[in-house]
Formats: C-alpha cells, structure tokens, sequence
C-alpha cells in the first residue's frame, strides 16, 4: 500500500484550530453527507507545539493536584499534541506510508488464535477464558493492550504491529475476528467498571462500579488505555460503539462526580475521537452545561468575532445584518435535536434501563450477566 489518495496536498496542521473542525458548521447539513466525516478548519485557543509536548501529559495523563491548579486558571488551553493526534486518527492518518512489503496481518493472525501476542506468548483465547476479573492482571500488565486493541499507529510496545488498511478490510470481514474482539472489549469494560448492554454499543454501570470507577478515578495510566480502545472500535468496524462510552464517561465525570479526574482527557482526547461531528457537537453542548467552573470551559463554539466599526454607516448596517442572521441561523429551533444530542441529554431513561432506538421505539436494555452467558449474547450479534 501507499500513502492516502492526495496526500501530496496534505498540509501538516500547526494549531489547534487547523486540527479541530467541530463547530466549523453548527448546523445539521454533516449528518446527510455520506458518513457526515470532517474536513478539518478550526476553532478555540491554540497552544504552540513546543508548549503542547512539554504539557500535554500533565494535562491529561498528570497528577490529580496538577488539574486542579489548571482550574483556577482564566487562560487555560488547549493542548496541540491532543489536537493534531486526533486529527490525524479521524482523517485515516494522512500522508502515512504504509509498508510495501507483504503483510502478515499479525493483528488478524492474533485474533485468529494462530500466534500469541509478543514478548508474553499468550494466546487470545487464554485472555478471553481466565483474564476476566484478574484486575491486578489487567493493570499491572502493559504489553496486552496493543495487541487486544491494534491501530495504525506505533504503540509502548514495539512487538504489536501496526494495522495496515488492507489488514482492517480483512478483519471487518472476518466474523470470529471480530466476535473475539468484542469479548476483549466486555473483558475491559468490566475492569473499568461498565459493561455492555445490547449490540448498539449502549452500556451502563456494571454491579462492581463502584470499586472500579475509584480505581480508575486514581489510575490515570488508563486514560490512556480508553484512548486506545475508542480508536480501535473506530478502526474494525465499531465506529457507533464510541458514542455510548464516551457519553456515560462524560456523566460519571461531570454529573455524578464519580470521575472527576477524569474530564478532562475525556473532554481533550475521548470526544475527539468521534468522527461525525454531530455526535461530537452534541457531548461537548452537553458537557459544558455541566462543567464547573463554567468560565473555564474551551471545548465550546468560538467567540463570534467583532466586526470593526469602519466605512460607512451602510456598510456596517449591512455587516450587522450578516452577524445577527448568522447568530440566528446557530440559534435555530432545529439546533440540538439531532439524534445524537437526544440520546446524550436522555440521562434518565438510560438510569431506567430505557433507550431509543434509531426509529424512535423505546426498548428494554437487556443486561448481561456472566462470562458464559456474555459469549451466548455475542455469538447472537449478526456481525
């Protein structure tokens, strides 16, 4: 494989407004076009690069004490290095080479059960059948996750192989591939706490959250780890899994409370993961109506910009008029209602047990209990 179709015009972002187009329309037009992907412009404060590497962990990944001084801060910012990582993940990594040599699409070949993942020598059935629950396992253990959780993008463990496009056609296509990597992903649900609901992705506190959203609330390496999963259901095929995760993410860390250190990597890298913007538009109104405090949100739209009052009298009328038919347009009666916003402003019908379905028919979230009966449900999923 090559690189990208017209990846010679590719221009490598330099700000966080080159990297983030979310608000760059804030109408409904994107969901119609075919995948309602991005093309990226811009908003919101930016951060040179050089600042960007040298923060960008504490901010996100850093010691609980380091966000809240970042709170009382009125000149907070954007970091670059989250930005332009999540740019280049939601446009399919522009203008990166892929090997040419033959590929051995290892990740499949794991996922097959055909090779062990490396330097361990574990198979992916010994995780499937005696991982779940070891949650000392699952910490402590930092070489498994690149395998159970591939992307096209160099990981800390330098055995894992990068994905290729080709190797993602083949895994989409290939039905035990991807019922094994939903049980990976119900493995790491339930060491977060979540577990997972119906077929849609939908999920929901699991019985042990409590214990497991105080461990993840101080075991900020995991961050990291969610980041990596929401990527990789992106890249096989479980592009609609997102959605629901991020969302109850989101509650637990501002509405709840249960994951307050949270926020903000949910906010910097879980919701830019997304790559609709409807869906990305829709959990930032929500999470800023619940942000505190509120003058330190900066995922929001942007400012609209002040027009000078130079010309002629005319001129500027006709200016305002532009202005005030914009602010109405963003004010419509239609903004807000799209689907995606629906679903994530339906806290209490999720709490209930409740949900809607594309169609707008409510349902009965069935729960799953147990391995056994988890890998039953699975096998039902037409993939």
């Amino acid at each position: 494989m090559g690189n990208l179709t017209g990846s010679w015009r590719y221009k490598e972002p330099s700000t966080v407004e080159e990297c983030d187009s979310t608000w760059e329309t804030d109408s409904e037009s994107d969901e119609h076009q075919p995948g309602g992907e991005e093309e990226d412009s811009g908003i919101s404060e930016s951060v040179s690069p050089a600042d960007a590497v040298r923060g960008a962990e504490q901010l996100d990944h850093g010691p609980p004490q380091f966000g809240d001084i970042m709170e009382s801060s009125t000149r907070m910012k954007r970091s670059f290095y989250a930005a332009k990582d999540l740019y280049k993940y939601r446009h399919s990594y522009p203008n990166y080479k892929e090997p040419r040599q033959p590929n051995e699409y290892r990740n499949l070949r794991f996922y097959l059960n055909k090779i062990p993942l490396v330097p361990d020598g574990i198979y992916i059935e010994e995780i499937l059948t005696k991982w779940r629950g070891d949650y000392e396992k699952l910490e402590h253990n930092h070489t498994y996750i690149q395998w159970l959780f591939p992307l096209r993008e160099q990981g800390l463990n330098f055995y894992a192989q990068e994905l290729t496009q080709d190797e993602i056609k083949e895994f989409q296509s290939t039905r035990e591939a991807k019922r094994r990597f939903l049980l990976a992903y119900t493995i790491m649900l339930d060491f977060f706490g979540i577990k997972l609901l119906d077929k849609n992705g939908n999920v929901a506190r699991a019985p042990n959250w409590q214990d497991r959203f105080q461990h993840l609330n101080e075991s900020q390496h995991n961050y990291l780890r969610i980041t990596r999963i929401l990527k990789s259901l992106g890249e096989l095929g479980f592009e609609s899994f997102k959605l629901p995760l991020v969302r109850l993410l989101l509650e637990e860390a501002l509405v709840e409370g249960t994951l307050p250190n949270m926020r903000h990597s949910a906010l910097e890298y879980f919701v830019y993961t997304l790559r609709h913007h409807a869906q990305r538009r829709a959990l930032l109104r929500f999470a800023q109506r619940h942000y505190h405090p509120p003058e330190n949100f900066i995922w929001g739209p942007p400012r609209k910009k002040r027009i000078p009052a130079s010309g002629s009298t005319g001129t500027r009328v006709g200016k305002n008029e532009a202005v005030e038919r914009s602010a109405g347009k963003a004010r419509s009666p239609r903004e807000g209602r799209n689907h995606f916003e629906r679903e994530v402003e339906d806290t209490d019908k999720r709490k209930n047990g409740e949900w809607k379905t594309a169609k707008g028919s409510k349902v009965i979230l069935q729960e799953c209990r147990g391995r056994v009966d988890l890998e039953e449900y699975i096998e039902t999923i037409p993939l």
